[in-house]
């Protein structure tokens, strides 16, 4: 049953009488007063007085004693998890409610070390002797809510086989955490077979699988199941924030909006004033082109928190207002009083890194680590790097590199040899990177063959340029293909470099020839810096740069969206240079506002000039 407790010496506010017997305590102070006692709100030192007395007055044998003690254990794991573990530990026969109890408060923890605890004491249930002690359908959710933070697949899979043989295949609550768990160790397609043999699916399961598939990048798929879904359940919040995160990734406005407007019509207040679904709002616009939009969602919120401001300032920094982000956070921070975080200095840096505002990145980076005590991330090392080497200041971004006490991963040393290809830095240099590039990733990338070349072609250095693709050829790499989305009417249409497949590329490739001849006619002369790695003639060379995927989208876009609305394009590259200087070009001549989102920022293009000024 339950032996002696050692009880901390600090003293708790008085809740019993000291001045009488324990007889008298006993009977005055009865079970029924004491389970009272534990559900008024309770500090620690008042629950372990709580505890303390009934040790002292409650019998073991008292059919309310495993009861109390349950209960104590419940409060406990709340407030204290330590003193929980030493409570537990006093009991001599545990049933599953107390074990699933103690496990379910260390899997809920922040400490990732509390979440492996979790599992060391699922094996202790399932290893002991006792009976009394089986895992339910409680049990299995909060283990595999650990084994998915820790990325535990190994012992996931255990749990499952648990599961399985324990009777609880076809169990909601057991499947939902068994889709989570795959769903996050990145096995979405044993996901997918457990959610499709459920018997009985409720909100959550419909929420896990949606949100799954949309942070796993398909959002088409996401998207069509939140349509099956409302054929059996009404969306909640949850299903929301997934819905705006999968719109946002598609880059698709016409269906952000229709998912906002639903919420505004057939949601209740609670989900239209919620502060998470408003933070994702606020996101979907942001990296749907609408950064008007969503100010107005951020302004209108009830309610902020700190990943509200993180999105917002993330979101003006992508559209390149540093400045305008730069004083949200001096808002955030002087009016609002909230506390930035880690995320809010990646925002605030990525704003001074796309307008080249070197001095007060660095000040921004001090004031992290000095005034808010907050050790520095790989994110917040590589935006200082960029910083510097975007800016041409290379020798200090290699410093910057050589202090850090975090080893640089592959997207700096990337960052790097694309600074060394810009400023035309030394070759030797180049390759340096290269080295510390392929060493950093552990595989082939064909961005960095490509940058190489160009930093080859730059030099003269001809033979070396067709040395590096005849390596390309026989290690197998290929150029990531150019790809550029757009949406009309609700419909989104890929293009790839070079595409034919489109219903409309006759016309398509007519307006290029058009937009090609009103481009000379103004003297423009092409940048052939983004065409192929070959040396091949210039000709060449300019037909590959004029079926680059995003100009065969913008002149779709012209082609077939109404007068006065923006054109708006998302490409999976960066934007080379040459392209970049036609779009400007292409929205004076047909004074038409084009929007590109490429791998790095948006380029909002109007009258012939660039939100970035040309500085990206």
């Amino acid at each position: 049953m339950i032996g002696s407790f050692t009880m901390s010496t600090s003293p708790p506010p008085v809740l019993f009488s000291t001045t009488a017997t324990n007889n008298n305590q006993s009977q005055h102070f009865s079970h029924t007063h004491l389970i009272h006692l534990l559900n008024e709100p309770t500090t620690v030192p008042q629950l372990k007085q709580i505890h303390a007395h009934t040790l002292r007055t409650v019998h073991t044998n008292h059919p309310q004693a495993l009861f109390l003690y349950t209960r104590i254990l419940l409060y406990s794991s709340v407030a204290d998890l330590n003193y929980a573990t030493r409570v537990f530990h006093h009991f001599s026969n545990p049933n599953s409610f107390m074990w699933n109890t103690l496990i379910r408060a260390y899997a809920r923890s922040t400490n990732t070390n509390h979440k492996h605890k979790a599992m060391e004491l699922y094996k202790a249930m399932v290893t002991g002797e006792e009976e009394t002690a089986v895992p339910d359908n409680h049990t299995f959710p909060f283990v595999l809510k650990a084994c998915a933070y820790t990325f535990s697949l190994c012992e996931g899979k255990q749990v499952h086989a648990h599961a399985l043989k324990h009777g609880f295949e076809l169990d909601t609550h057991v499947c939902n955490s068994l889709i989570h768990f795959y769903a996050t160790c990145g096995l979405l397609d044993l996901a997918e077979k457990i959610f499709y043999k459920m018997n009985e699916r409720n909100e959550v399961s419909w929420n896990i699988m949606i949100d799954s598939y949309a942070k796993d990048g398909k959002f088409d798929t996401a998207l069509k199941m939140f349509g099956e879904m409302q054929k059996e359940h009404d969306p909640d919040g949850y299903t929301m924030q997934s819905v705006f995160s999968a719109c946002a990734g598609l880059g698709s406005l016409s269906l952000g909006l229709w998912a906002h407007a639903y919420i505004l019509k057939k949601c209740d207040k609670n989900i239209v004033n919620d502060v998470l679904v408003n933070t994702c709002l606020v996101d979907m616009y942001c990296k749907c082109g609408e950064l008007e939009i969503a100010k107005q969602v951020f302004e209108s919120m009830p309610a902020r928190d700190v990943n509200s401001w993180n999105s917002i300032i993330m979101g003006l920094a992508m559209h390149g207002k540093a400045e305008a982000a730069l004083d949200h956070y001096v808002r955030m921070v002087k009016v609002e009083k909230i506390v930035p975080n880690s995320i809010t200095f990646v925002g605030v840096l990525s704003a001074c890194n796309h307008r080249g505002m070197v001095d007060e990145g660095i000040v921004h980076f001090d004031m992290m680590t000095k005034e808010y005590n907050m050790e520095p991330r790989l994110e917040h090392y590589g935006c200082l790097v960029d910083l510097f080497a975007r800016a041409g200041r290379i020798d200090e971004a290699l410093n910057v590199v050589s202090e850090m006490p975090i080893k640089p991963d592959a997207v700096i040393w990337r960052s790097l040899l694309d600074a060394c290809c810009k400023q035309h830095a030394s070759v030797e240099l180049s390759e340096e990177m290269v080295r510390q590039v392929f060493e950093s990733e552990g595989s082939v990338c064909s961005g960095v063959y490509v940058l190489l070349s160009k930093v080859y072609a730059s030099a003269c250095r001809w033979n070396d340029v067709g040395l590096l693709r005849k390596l390309m050829i026989d290690k197998g790499v290929t150029k990531e293909p150019g790809c550029s989305l757009i949406e009309i009417d609700g419909g989104v249409h890929e293009f790839f470099s070079g595409d034919t497949t489109h219903p409309q590329s006759e016309n398509i490739y007519k307006f290029v020839n058009e937009i090609e001849e009103k481009l000379q006619s103004i003297g423009y002369l092409p940048d052939f810096s983004g065409a192929t790695m070959v040396d091949e003639a210039n000709d060449g060379k300019q037909k590959t740069l004029r079926l680059h995927s995003e100009r065969l989208a913008i002149a779709f876009g012209i082609l077939n969206s109404r007068p006065g609305m923006a054109v708006r394009v998302f490409k999976n590259l960066r934007v080379c240079n040459d392209c970049h200087r036609v779009t400007k070009l292409i929205s004076r001549i047909y004074n038409v506002e084009i929007i590109v989102r490429d791998r790095a920022r948006f380029h909002h293009f109007k009258d012939g000039s660039c939100s970035c000024m040309d500085y990206w």
